[in-house]
C-alpha cells in the first residue's frame, strides 16, 4: 500500500478574500496530486482529502467512516476544528450514524421532502417578493449581503417551522454570533436558537417545529428536539446565505441580455451556481473507525477524512452526473429541496418583479471571502440598484 501524497505547502483552510470570477487555485491543486491527499489539519496532524468522484462516493456510504466527533485524534481542539459535540453528547443528523442517524432521518425527511417543499412554493416566492419591495422602497442601492441574504433563508425557515417571525432579527444575530472565534460565543448563540425554537412547539402550534416534535422518536428530551431546530435554523440559514448572494450576482450580471425568468433557464442557473460554488467547499469532518485503504492507501484508526466537493463539482474530467454540493448516502442533505426552492423563487422574482435591476459595480469587482476552516465564500458586499 501506498502513502498518499502529502501537501505539506498548501493550507486548504486560510481564510482567503478573491475576486468572483478568480477561480480557487487550491482545489486544483488538490486534485491533480492525485486521488487522495495528505494535508495538514487545522487542529494538528495530518488530514486526508478525497479528490476523486468516484471515490468520494465510496467515502460517503463506507459504514467504517463515521460523523462521530468522538473518533477525532486525540488532542484535537474542537472550537479549531469547527466540530459539534459528540454524538453521545448531543446526538443530531451530522453526528449519529448506522441505525440511529437512519431512525432519526425518518423523522426530518417527510418534512422536507419534495412534495411538501413544492407545496411551500408560492410562500417562499411571496416571502422573497415582500423582503425585496421592502427593501427597493427604502432606497434607491441596497447591499443585499448586509442584511437580505441572511434574513431571507431565516423568514422562511422560520415561517415553516411555525416560530413567530419577530424572531428573525434575532435569529440573525444568533448566526452571526456562531461564526464567532471568541471562547463561549458559539455556546450562547446555540441557546438563544435553541430557545427561539421553543416557541414553535405550544400546544396550539401547526408548523414543522411541532411535526418534527411528534415524529422524533420516542426518547428524545426536550433539549435534544431543540439541538434538532437549531441545526435546521442554522444550517439552513449559513448555506444559503452564501448561495444567495452568489446566485443574485450571476442573474444580475446578464442584464440587459438576459434570458427569459422561464421555469428551465433558472433551474439550470441555480444548478450551475450551485455546482461551481458549492455553500460547503468540504464535507464536514468524518473519521475512521479502524484502519482502512482506500485507492491503495492506508489511513490509520481515527484517520480525518474530507471530500473536496468544489474541486469534485468542478473537474472538467468527471463524467456526467450528479454534483456533490448536497453530499451523498445516508448523510444527504435533508434540506436540499428547501435550499434550491429559495433559489429558484428569488432569481424569479428579481426577473419578473424587478425587471431593471442590476449591479450597482461591474461583476468583475464583486469579492468573495471565507473566514477559513471548512466555512465557504461568501461575497463580501453585493450592491444592487433594484429599480435600475
Amino acid at each position: 500500500m501506498l502513502n498518499a501524497p502529502y501537501l505539506g505547502g498548501i493550507d486548504p483552510f486560510a481564510a482567503t478574500v478573491r475576486s468572483i470570477t478568480e477561480p480557487d487555485p487550491v482545489h486544483a491543486t488538490l486534485r491533480a496530486a492525485g486521488p487522495i491527499v495528505q494535508v495538514d489539519a487545522p487542529a494538528g496532524g495530518r488530514a486526508w482529502i478525497v479528490t476523486d468522484n468516484a471515490l468520494a462516493r465510496e467515502v460517503l456510504l463506507d459504514p467504517r467512516i463515521s460523523k462521530d466527533p468522538a473518533l477525532a485524534p486525540p488532542g484535537w481542539d474542537r472550537q479549531t476544528a469547527g466540530l459539534e459535540q459528540t454524538a453521545a453528547e448531543q446526538p443530531s443528523l451530522t453526528t449519529l450514524d448506522g441505525p440511529e442517524h437512519a431512525e432519526l432521518r425518518r423523522a426530518h425527511v417527510p418534512l422536507l421532502n419534495a412534495q411538501r417543499i413544492r407545496e411551500q412554493s408560492d410562500r417562499v416566492h411571496a416571502i422573497a417578493r415582500e423582503l425585496l419591495t421592502e427593501l427597493a422602497t427604502d432606497r434607491t442601492e441596497v447591499d443585499l449581503m448586509a442584511g437580505f441574504t441572511t434574513h431571507y433563508p431565516l423568514t422562511v425557515l422560520l415561517d415553516l417551522l411555525g416560530i413567530p417571525l419577530a424572531h428573525v432579527d434575532q435569529a440573525a444575530d444568533a448566526c452571526r454570533r456562531m461564526l464567532s472565534s471568541q471562547p463561549g460565543t458559539q455556546g450562547t448563540a446555540i441557546a438563544a436558537l435553541a430557545e427561539l425554537s421553543a416557541s414553535g412547539l405550544g400546544g396550539s402550534c401547526r408548523g414543522l417545529a411541532a411535526e418534527l416534535r411528534d415524529r422524533v422518536p420516542a426518547h428524545t428530551t426536550q433539549a435534544q428536539l431543540q439541538y434538532h431546530l437549531f441545526a435546521l435554523i442554522f444550517a439552513g440559514q449559513l448555506t444559503t446565505d452564501a448561495a444567495v448572494g452568489t446566485l443574485i450576482a450571476h442573474v444580475l450580471a446578464d442584464r440587459p441580455h438576459q434570458p427569459s425568468a422561464d421555469e428551465g433557464s433558472i433551474d439550470e442557473l441555480v444548478r450551475a451556481t450551485l455546482r461551481q460554488h458549492p455553500p460547503a467547499p468540504f464535507t464536514l469532518w468524518r473519521f475512521t473507525t479502524t484502519e482502512i485503504e482506500l485507492a491503495g492507501t492506508r489511513l490509520p484508526s481515527r484517520a480525518p477524512v474530507l471530500v473536496d466537493v468544489q474541486g469534485i463539482n468542478t473537474d472538467p474530467a468527471r463524467s456526467p452526473g450528479p454534483d456533490l454540493t448536497f453530499g451523498a448516502g445516508p448523510h444527504f442533505c435533508v434540506g436540499a429541496q428547501l435550499a434550491q426552492l429559495e433559489l429558484r423563487a428569488v432569481a424569479t422574482v428579481l426577473r419578473t418583479d424587478f425587471p431593471q435591476a442590476c449591479l450597482a459595480i461591474p461583476f468583475a469587482k464583486l469579492r468573495q471571502a471565507t473566514i477559513g476552516g471548512l466555512q465557504g465564500s461568501r461575497l463580501t458586499a453585493l450592491p444592487v440598484t433594484l429599480h435600475g
